[in-house]
């Protein structure tokens, strides 16, 4: 067990350790595999540590997977949930996000929060008294790579001699994606269109995540090539919240990026299908989004398992991962 300083916040991936990571992925399937026999055996499911305590949700953006993963995974601890929409406080608006971040942290046992920019959430953990995870924002999606890495274990028993393809955007999701992978010791071939580029700041940080594990990461723009002899494929969004505006444009610019049948030929066999969801059709497919070796459903479970971990290290054991 490593003792941390209280509070340890969760804002990327590239806050954990290796071994800190791998212990929560872990701690994830012990949680899922307790609960659901307790519930098979109508015992009570609650896990507890969190009795008589808040956290709060601070969603600048709307969600369906993180808001009933976090509310479901608070309840799990035996916990309360206090949903704070853009429009239920004053953050960013009429007060200051140290303000802020001072007053709510003082009141609660944790915050969850789904923001714009990652500069929001930072600061706003910068000045807290109690743990920060991010929800999701501009440049992270740690709880999103957990859940991601967790379905990829179930599946495959282990993250070794893997390979993941990522065709589409340079996102959020693909940043922890890529970083979790790296700690994981999962191979990943990237295929972006040619005007769509991967940050500087965040293949430095993939890089020193593959130093333990020695893992490789191919940067394309041919889905094709990037998918050949993949493990997983792996999509996301191409309009993210914030650029419907830009829909048609977009469109242009990743079309032939669908993942389709063709497509995942390509790959190995036995290959598994992801998506973080929401999907869209010109993202993926019917038939591979719906298909045999998609994993998208339990994918979209198991962000509350990793939630419930997540919350259960940094809240009840007060970040002892």
């Amino acid at each position: 067990m490593s003792f941390q300083k209280f509070p340890r916040h969760l804002l990327s991936i590239r806050d954990l350790s290796r071994e800190e990571m791998l212990k929560l992925i872990t701690r994830s399937a012990e949680i899922k595999h307790d609960y659901k026999k307790r519930f098979a055996n109508r015992e009570n499911v609650q896990l507890g540590g969190l009795e008589g305590q808040n956290v709060a949700m601070i969603f600048n953006k709307r969600s369906t997977r993180t808001r009933v993963s976090v509310e479901t995974a608070v309840n799990t601890l035996g916990g309360n949930c206090m949903f704070l929409g853009k429009d239920d406080i004053q953050l960013g608006v009429n007060e200051s996000f140290y303000d802020t971040s001072k007053v709510i942290s003082s009141m609660v046992a944790g915050v969850v929060a789904r923001v714009n920019k990652y500069s929001d959430v930072a600061n706003f953990a910068q000045h807290a008294s109690c743990p920060v995870i991010n929800g999701l924002c501009d440049t992270f999606h740690p709880l999103q790579a957990l859940a991601d890495l967790l379905t990829i274990q179930e599946a495959f028993g282990t993250f070794k001699n893997l390979k993941l393809a990522w065709i589409g955007d340079a996102n959020n999701v693909l940043h922890d994606l890529m970083i979790a992978c790296a700690k994981a010791g999962i191979d990943t071939t990237i295929a972006n269109p040619k005007n769509v580029e991967i940050r500087s700041d965040i293949l430095n940080l993939v890089r020193e995540s593959s130093k333990e594990t020695n893992a490789k990461h191919i940067i394309s723009h041919d889905p094709a090539a990037a998918v050949r002899d993949a493990d997983i494929v792996v999509t996301d969004t191409w309009i993210s919240m914030g650029q419907e505006a830009e829909r048609q444009a977009r469109l242009k610019q990743f079309a032939g990026f669908q993942v389709t049948e063709k497509i995942m030929q390509l790959a190995k066999p036995h290959c598994k299908f992801m998506h973080c969801m929401p999907r869209h059709p010109e993202e993926v497919s019917d038939g591979v989004f719906y298909g045999p070796n998609s994993l998208v459903f339990q994918e979209a479970e198991n962000r509350k398992w990793t939630t419930v971990a997540a919350l259960e290290a940094l809240v009840v054991n007060r970040g002892n991962i």
